[in-house]
């Protein structure tokens, strides 16, 4: 059996809390918890269970935030075998390190240096990056040229025409912020996002919102998620994917192996499953970053224009930078920008 818990599969493992989740996993049964998406979660899981059918998995979904909350408070006694498809920069918190136990998952060594830790304490099979999402059609009626970069979109022409996601609440705000600052330097990177605060109509909660804003000609411009820009531009929207040219910030999503897990040879079964050449190819319906070599472009994201090692157009975070400076970071947002 497999038990998931999120809105429509079966939700009864969240609002009973950590009462359904066993204290001590008995053999054969795993505990996840993950941050990834309840669509992917279902299809990664039945696939998982056809290649290990004799584990019982049992998958607690929350939003990234409230995973990390949930782990925190759980500190003393680990209700879980396994992190899955957690944001790197949360993952990186000192006190959730603590938790974990280096672990190098079998094919984790072919990964290169930038989707792993140095020591084997996570990996990241998969990642999300920043893209814009641009209404052509709306463009083109307002004569605005089609923006590269993100200096391109400090233009005044472009004034209540861009919205974005908002730091505070969403990780594909903050890791646009985070790469813009790291780019530019703290004082030049500030300066820039107050001049491209002029511009900007909204900052919404979510990252692919403000791609679903600009497709359905509510804004022009919407920086968002090229994922969410590559399923906007598969489903037939006016819509063009822009990977800004002068910082295209990202998030990995990691996983490990809890040090407290009472099932510690099925919890690195599963991880390792996590590498496989199969994991591999469903990671590419959902994303637009998968780390493992020789993984397949989706036809729609190769049609959308995601190049075929996007490594080459991605900004070269540093994820430990983003973790140790984000409250910081998010407090000066606030105080300068929010809104």
């Amino acid at each position: 059996m497999v038990e998931f818990a999120g809105k429509s599969l079966l939700a009864g493992v969240v609002l009973m809390g950590a009462a359904v989740l066993p204290a001590v996993a008995q053999a054969g049964t795993l505990t996840v918890y993950t941050a990834l998406e309840e669509d992917e979660i279902a299809d990664y899981v039945a696939a998982a269970k056809k290649d290990l059918p004799d584990i019982d998995l049992k998958v607690l979904r929350l939003s990234t935030g409230d995973l990390g909350a949930r782990m925190l408070a759980e500190a003393s006694n680990p209700q879980h075998d396994v992190i899955w498809g957690w944001a790197v920069t949360n993952m990186l918190d000192p006190r959730v390190m603590a938790l974990v136990e280096p672990y190098a998952a079998k094919g984790s060594d072919v990964l290169p240096a930038a989707y792993k830790g140095a020591d084997a304490s996570w990996f990241a099979a998969t990642g999300y990056m920043a893209a814009f999402c641009v209404n052509t059609e709306l463009l083109k009626a307002k004569n605005l040229p089609v923006p590269t970069s993100w200096k391109d979109l400090t233009n005044p022409v472009y004034k209540g025409e861009v919205v974005m996601p908002n730091p505070v609440s969403s990780g594909t705000g903050y890791l646009q912020i985070a790469a813009i600052l790291q780019s530019q330097g703290n004082e030049k990177g500030w300066q820039f996002l107050k001049t491209l605060d002029g511009n900007i109509a909204q900052y919404i909660k979510s990252g692919s919102k403000p791609c679903k804003s600009a497709r359905s000609g509510e804004f022009a411009i919407g920086a968002s998620l090229a994922f969410a820009a590559i399923k906007s531009v598969e489903e037939g929207f006016p819509l063009k994917m822009v990977i800004p040219t002068d910082g295209a910030g990202y998030e990995l999503e990691a996983s490990a192996l809890m040090k407290t897990s009472k099932n510690k040879e099925d919890a690195k079964r599963f991880l390792d499953w996590t590498l496989s050449p199969k994991a591999a190819a469903l990671y590419t319906k959902y994303k637009e970053i998968v780390t493992i070599p020789g993984a397949p472009v989706a036809k729609a994201a190769e049609e959308a224009g995601l190049p075929a090692d996007v490594q080459k157009v991605l900004y070269p975070m540093d994820f430990a930078k983003s973790a140790a400076e984000r409250d910081a970071i998010l407090k000066t947002w606030q105080g300068s920008i929010g809104r």
